[in-house]
């Protein structure tokens, strides 16, 4: 294959990726079960299906104590994000989670500099200005009962900036496919030791994960686990390797525009919310999809990110 039919090739499947990924929050509205048995069974299966590979294995035998601890801990910031993202979900609806998940590349930006000892640039402080009329916007334009669901997804981005800075800063590097299994089997071994507080949570976080889920919610489940994980996951790992990371950065920051226009178009969710919503989407996804041409990113330090997070901040 020629090096513009490869390019090519590879943007198609980007965007097939993030197509994909869009469809994570249609599916946590369509899974009847409370976010956190949901996270359970999907970070569950992700890891009963990478640890059939054998290269998984040679890769966590591989990786230091140190690393291996490390990773866990950003696993454990994967699953709280992934909880309150399903919750926001179940509490508001698909497209007030996929805007919420929009904020994660704005508050890495600012979150990043702290973390990391780093001078806060003029240009990605304004970043963070610029979405607040937009945030505003998106409140003014739901419906009250769904505020609580913007509270939570905004919990939810929080922490995806924490786990994408967080992963930015270990030193070592491990094989992709290795640090995903081990992020989400800590993930797992978090939300079992959480659930029996679940009780003293929303009905929209808790539940009892060792229930088996009905045929419905296995099969979005399944769906979950390998449709918008693993198999954008590989397809994203290969298209990599023939596209920029600015490149890359830009086509997946349009994850919430794809998570938008499949709730319109699957669920009918324009008539839950009011042109303000969408004044603010856009002021809000405006700025996300400007913040590669403000870090212009030179590589993808960390491709993990792909499979742990529904907002992705991949370059560095």
């Amino acid at each position: 294959m020629t090096s513009t039919a490869a390019t090519r090739t590879a943007w198609l499947q980007i965007h097939f990726c993030v197509i994909l990924w869009g469809f994570t929050a249609i599916l946590g509205k369509l899974i009847s079960m409370p976010a956190l048995p949901l996270v359970w069974w999907r970070m569950l299966l992700v890891v009963v299906l990478l640890l059939l590979l054998p290269r998984v294995w040679r890769g966590l035998r591989a990786m230091p104590a140190r690393l291996l601890w490390s990773y866990a801990g950003v696993g454990v910031l994967v699953a709280l994000h992934w909880l309150t993202f399903y919750a926001a979900i179940k509490l508001s609806n698909a497209s007030v989670g996929a805007t919420c998940m929009a904020l994660g590349t704005v508050f890495t930006a600012l979150i990043e500099p702290w973390l990391t000892g780093k001078r806060l640039s003029k240009r990605e402080f304004a970043l963070g200005l610029t979405v607040l009329p937009g945030v505003a916007l998106m409140v003014d334009g739901i419906p009250d009962g769904m505020l609580i669901g913007v509270a939570v997804g905004t919990i939810s981005a929080l922490f995806v900036a924490f786990f994408n800075s967080l992963n930015k800063r270990l030193v070592g590097h491990s094989d992709a496919l290795s640090v995903t299994a081990l992020e989400m089997a800590a993930g797992v071994a978090a939300i079992t030791l959480i659930a029996p507080l679940s009780g003293m949570l929303s009905p929209a976080f808790g539940g009892n994960p060792f229930l088996l889920p009905d045929l419905h919610d296995g099969a979005y489940l399944l769906l979950l686990a390998v449709a918008c994980t693993l198999v954008p996951f590989v397809l994203s790992l290969l298209a990599l390797r023939h596209l920029s990371a600015f490149g890359t950065q830009l086509a997946v920051n349009l994850e919430p525009v794809y998570a938008i226009a499949l709730a319109m178009l699957l669920l009918g969710e324009q008539h839950e919310l009011t042109p303000r919503f969408y004044l603010g989407v856009a002021i809000i996804l405006g700025a996300v999809l400007i913040y590669p041409l403000l870090v212009r990113p030179k590589k993808i330090e960390h491709p993990e990110i792909l499979a742990t997070g529904e907002s992705k901040v991949v370059g560095e």
